[in-house]
């Protein structure tokens, strides 16, 4: 049997078995994901002043831009 008979019989073996009616009760077979929680900034002395915000753009790689609140420009300027 080669490597792609291989695949093809796992997969349809799977999908054999999740077409089969499942009796009440029986526990699913995807477990649910738990919500994250949201990040929360902490009030107090970390805080800014209100006059100095930052921005507070996330880009996809998880940093947050560094420009005012409200900045002119087009482009963030993440740190």
């Amino acid at each position: 049997m080669s490597k792609m008979d291989a695949l093809r019989a796992m997969r349809e073996a799977r999908y054999e078995a999740r077409s089969k009616p499942q009796p009440p009760g029986a526990p699913k077979t995807r477990q649910p994901v738990a919500p994250r929680p949201a990040e929360v900034q902490p009030a107090g002395a970390d805080a800014e002043p209100a006059g100095e915000q930052l921005c507070g753009h996330r880009a996809i790689s998880g940093r947050t831009c560094t420009r005012e609140h409200g900045h002119a420009a087009k482009s963030h300027r993440y740190a």
